[in-house]
């Protein structure tokens, strides 16, 4: 890490690039989500084809992807940092770490052939987005076992059958990876990974109303056809893509939660310094205080979890420890920060003159998106009792 002070701080070019994110958030675009409707998070094409080369220009754009491929290349401190700054508003919220509003491709992808990059290719030029179907009905938290979704080898081509669930992004997503199983195995062994065109018969979607105002889909595959060339990696090696992806893509997950409740907490400050009651202001009182002590003790702490698995990584280290502490302490204090905030402005905090009851709902949703709290205490658990099989 980087310590000149006795103290530990991030790089300056990591401090720069939240500098620029932050003004830019701030200068373009929340006067332009201030003026969309309460619950939508992306303005008219027009709109946010402005938005995007503005970004652009600045550099802030695809994030994660590598530069060999037009990207910056950002490390996964960086991603964090750029996560956290991004989130704030609703407009970048669903894509943290990919810059203000461009759309990373999945990271795997680029350890595919040219072929299977083309889509990629299409989405760095064009700021479009793919899919990652991995989760299904039959349970999302232990892929190795719970994947039921088939591809069958026929010849020069895969058939794949089944269902996804909770796939973000599908919608408006021209293609994704997807993982199924191949022959008999029923563990991680089976499961084959492989590039799919939404364009092409044999998918179809249905939207799934959640608390949020952005809604997963459920992917179905019916007699889907994939050529042998659109297989990514090895034919039963899939699973190291999905756990790669799943873990690298925690940190962030984590900082855009931090984010959310760092603007939170400023509106409950700034309220609790200007609100009177019983003859004071509210930041007068004890009670009020201690929850904004609290909030911000807690969103320093969940910071450093970030920063520390993210710099690990950065370092070639495996994280899926340091991913999973980082993604429980971070998305949790997340919405008890946002909790208290709510309290601190009473009435105004659940009213939609404010963006705090969306956030409530927002956090809610990220104890559960990327592995639920629950399953990562157990990778954390058995890491400490020396029982470790990662259920990713």
């Amino acid at each position: 890490m980087h310590d000149t002070t006795g103290s530990w701080e991030l790089p300056e070019e990591h401090r720069m690039l939240r500098d620029t994110i932050r003004r830019f958030m701030q200068d373009e675009v929340k006067p332009l989500e201030d003026t969309l409707p309460y619950d939508c998070y992306t303005p008219e094409p027009e709109q946010l084809a402005t938005i995007q080369k503005k970004a652009r220009d600045l550099g802030l754009w695809l994030f994660e992807t590598p530069g060999e491929h037009g990207g910056p290349g950002l490390n996964l401190l960086g991603q964090c940092v750029a996560a956290e700054e991004t989130a704030k508003c609703r407009m970048g919220a669903y894509i943290a770490g990919c810059g203000a509003f461009g759309f990373d491709p999945p990271n795997v992808i680029w350890k595919g052939t040219e072929h299977q990059q083309r889509f990629a290719r299409d989405d760095v030029a064009n700021g479009t987005k793919a899919f990652v179907a991995i989760s299904e009905p039959s349970g999302g938290s232990d892929p190795g076992r719970a994947i039921k979704t088939r591809a069958e080898r026929k010849s020069d081509r895969y058939v794949i059958n089944g269902t996804k669930i909770w796939i973000s992004g599908a919608g408006m997503a021209k293609w994704g990876i997807v993982f199924a199983r191949v022959g008999d195995s029923k563990g991680r062994d089976g499961i084959t990974s492989f590039v799919v065109d939404k364009s092409k018969p044999g998918i179809s979607l249905s939207k799934i109303p959640v608390i949020r105002s952005y809604a997963p889909y459920e992917v179905h595959f019916t007699d889907y056809e994939v050529p042998i060339e659109d297989r990514l990696g090895e034919e039963g090696k899939g699973f190291s893509f999905a756990e790669e992806w799943l873990i690298h893509a925690r940190p962030p997950y984590a900082a855009a939660t931090i984010g959310i409740a760092q603007a939170a907490l400023e509106i409950a400050k700034d309220w609790a310094l200007q609100r009177k009651t019983f003859g004071s202001h509210l930041a007068d009182k004890q009670a009020i205080q201690w929850m904004l002590a609290d909030s911000e003790i807690e969103l320093r702490a969940a910071r450093l979890l970030v920063y520390q698995a993210a710099w690990n990584a950065d370092m070639g280290r495996d994280i899926k420890v340091d991913a999973s502490i980082a993604k429980v302490y971070g998305t949790e204090a997340a919405g008890r920060v946002v909790d208290r905030c709510i309290q601190i402005l009473g009435g105004m905090g659940v009213a939609q003159e404010l963006p705090l009851e969306r956030w409530y709902r927002e956090l809610r949703i990220k104890r559960i998106g990327e592995g639920p709290s629950e399953v990562h205490r157990m990778v954390v658990a058995r890491d400490m009792l020396g029982t470790f099989r990662s259920p990713t």
